[in-house]
């Protein structure tokens, strides 16, 4: 007789499979239909195949033709009961909403009454770029429309919600609650992480502790065969910068599919073998209305259907199967970053490197033996210049994206907690904290006793760097500040994502002068640039790809001109000798442009080419070598008499922050995805 337990523990087995389902159903209406005592049923199956026919378990024929029917017939509602749960539901899959975009608010809110209005989907998926500048008044807005949801719903920033962060990424997880979710529904774990880039221009990138998240959030699945649901607002691929980290990971899993917006348009890809689906912005763009896709998991297939809010759902465009895929034994080529260039250069070799768990978001600085950093869940410390070893410890409560100062014994640096830290370089306890009041992501100038940093609130600052006192306070600043300010005959140069640019007298605090580049779009601000000067001038570079010129006295425009050889964007720096500001271009070259010629004259060109570049880090020379950052994880060493390279070292896939140079031959290097490394490097082989 046929075991009605072992019948459903093999099926259970079997159902992992889900190609299998619909055979077995046949397979078992067959043999139901066989074991009818009229013959002439099975007359009408016997056009069916063999295959089809073949039971796949044995059953005891000798019993009467009742009781295969009773158990038969148990067995298939057994099956379709098995089938049904956790195979068919809907949900809403929703993208790109770019609030503060002109359209955005009525387009979210027909999406959202649309999805109330039905009561087939059971939640919601916001796969990132929630609003249009990271702004905390685009964020509160954006959250008060998705709290109208009568659904349950998650979800994800994207790059325009945290590269132009006024909150350093903080007020996402303050209004939202996270910038990751993990859920299951139905049989299906659904995981979706934050990506990038976070406060520096370049390519995207997953934070390094949404990674270690997303890592033990599979690794310590009850059941690992789970069917996995991988969420982002990126495509899997070179868009980040460690995509590889995150598909690795993916692939220990049954990862069936992965949702992702960021292009605004429907498309299906498949990244390392895993099926991949982007969806379309929620924005109208050239039609009269939005839309979002409503996605249905029905009998191992996922079927993507565009509706238009209040009209209609248009046919399926896409249906991917929901299946497991054999990761292991996938033969497969798929591109990796290479680190070849490490063996071109015997001259330069690594000698430390510290992996931190998170981002670390911003240059470093050096205290006798001692290399002080930072990172992204809050953490200020200092690690041995000769072992990379932690030292000492002090964490905020914010991300934090500011560069730490040293002088006179003291760490001065910003949190995106809203507060100014000065602790004891050598032990990391904390000698006084000055409150903001939004978070602080510029970076500190300390000169003569003093710290010069700006913050999000609007104010620029100097404070006395022994006890934290005020000295003077700025409160006219358009908009947020997260560059190193520049002193320069007297004066505090700077500019802030409001298109302004800054002169402030370094006594009083009192506005010198201010220029702007005339831009409507804030993404143009000279803002990410760190200032130089030469001959009476200030130098800065913007994301508008000009270059200025401005009189350091008036802030008259000496000349204001674009590259003929390349386009510039945000990195830049000053030779030793104040004559040249060196210049990277998005097409991958250094040139050294004069600080004496009345327009823009190129008077150094570097041998250096990489890649399309976007990195902001500054460009910084010490003895007569150019360290030039790239957004790949590579720095590149150039002469500064020939321009030729002198070696290059890649740490590793993610954008590097300024170097920072140590004595002769050696220089620390630090990379977004949390590794800092000590180089070294032979200057005789130059």
């Amino acid at each position: 007789m046929l075991n009605v337990v072992n019948f459903k523990d093999s099926f259970l087995i079997f159902i992992q499979n889900k190609g299998t389902v619909f055979v077995l159903l046949m397979r078992f209406y067959a043999v139901f239909c066989a074991s009818l005592p009229c013959r002439s049923s099975m007359g009408r199956m016997s056009t069916l195949p063999a295959w089809l026919l073949r039971p796949p378990f044995d059953y005891d024929t000798g019993h009467t033709c009742m009781n295969i029917r009773k158990y038969t017939a148990l067995l298939f509602l057994l099956l379709l009961s098995s089938l049904c749960h956790g195979q068919s539901f809907q949900f809403a899959f929703v993208s790109d909403t770019h609030v503060g975009n002109p359209t955005a608010q009525e387009d979210l809110e027909h999406t959202i009454a649309d999805i109330n209005a039905n009561p087939n989907l059971e939640f919601v998926v916001i796969t990132g770029d929630i609003t249009e500048f990271g702004s905390d008044e685009e964020l509160k807005q954006a959250k008060q429309l998705f709290d109208t949801l009568k659904k349950p719903w998650y979800i994800l920033p994207g790059n325009h919600d945290s590269n132009w962060s006024e909150s350093g990424g903080n007020s996402f997880r303050t209004v939202f609650g996270a910038e990751t979710f993990a859920f299951t529904h139905k049989g299906y774990l659904f995981a979706g992480t934050s990506s990038g880039p976070n406060m520096r221009m370049g390519p995207g990138q997953i934070p390094r502790e949404n990674v270690v998240w997303l890592d033990s959030v599979l690794s310590h699945m009850p059941d690992p065969g789970m069917p996995v649901i991988y969420l982002n607002h990126y495509p899997q691929d070179s868009s980040l910068n460690n995509w590889y980290d995150v598909v690795d990971i993916l692939k220990k899993r049954n990862t069936q599919l992965i949702l992702h917006g960021h292009g605004h348009n429907n498309r299906e890809y498949r990244y390392d073998g895993i099926p991949a689906v982007m969806g379309r912005s929620n924005l109208r763009a050239k039609e009269e209305i939005g839309g979002y896709n409503i996605v249905t998991f029905n009998s191992g297939i996922a079927n993507f259907a565009v509706r238009t809010p209040g009209i209609e759902t248009k046919s399926v465009w896409l249906q991917v199967p929901l299946t497991k895929h054999d990761f292991a034994h996938d033969t497969a080529t798929y591109h990796r970053p290479s680190f070849a260039v490490n063996k071109l250069y015997p001259n330069v070799k690594l000698v430390w490197e510290y992996q931190d768990d998170s981002d670390v978001g911003a240059g470093t600085a050096s205290y006798k033996n001692l290399v002080i950093a930072t990172n992204t869940t809050g953490l200020i410390y200092a690690l041995d210049q000769k072992t990379g070893k932690r030292k000492w410890a002090y964490r905020t409560k914010g991300k934090i994206y500011s560069t730490p100062a040293v002088a006179n014994g003291y760490v001065v640096v910003g949190s995106s907690d809203n507060s100014i830290y000065c602790l004891s370089a050598k032990t990391g306890k904390l000698v006084w904290e000055y409150k903001a009041q939004k978070p602080v992501l510029g970076s500190p100038l300390v000169e003569q006793g003093v710290v010069y940093i700006g913050a999000s609130d609007g104010h620029f600052r100097a404070l006395n760097i022994k006890s934290g006192q005020l000295l003077w306070d700025f409160d006219q600043v358009s908009s947020f500040v997260v560059t190193k300010p520049l002193l320069y005959q007297g004066k505090v140069y700077f500019g802030s994502w409001g298109n302004e640019f800054y002169a402030l007298d370094a006594k009083t605090g009192e506005l010198a002068w201010k220029w702007s580049n005339g831009s409507s779009n804030r993404m143009f601000s000279p803002a990410a640039c760190y200032p130089v000067a030469a001959n009476g001038r200030i130098f800065i570079v913007a994301p508008d790809r000009y270059m200025t010129a401005l009189d350091a006295n008036t802030g008259t425009v000496v000349w204001r001109e674009q590259l003929k050889e390349g386009r510039v964007r945000e990195s830049m720096g000053i030779s030793n000798d104040g004559k040249l500001v060196y210049v990277k271009t998005m097409d991958g070259q250094v040139y050294g442009v004069s600080t004496a010629d009345n327009t823009l004259q190129v008077d150094w060109k570097s041998a250096l080419q990489l890649p399309y570049e976007l990195a902001p880090s500054a460009i910084v020379e010490q003895d007569k070598v150019v360290y030039v950052p790239s957004h790949s994880g590579m720095i590149s060493a150039v002469d500064r008499q020939s321009g030729e390279v002198l070696w290059k070292y890649k740490s590793s896939n993610s954008l590097m922050n300024p170097a920072m140079p140590l004595g002769k031959n050696k220089v620390i290097v630090s990379t977004m995805d949390g590794k800092i490394a000590c180089l070294e490097f032979k200057p005789e082989q130059r």
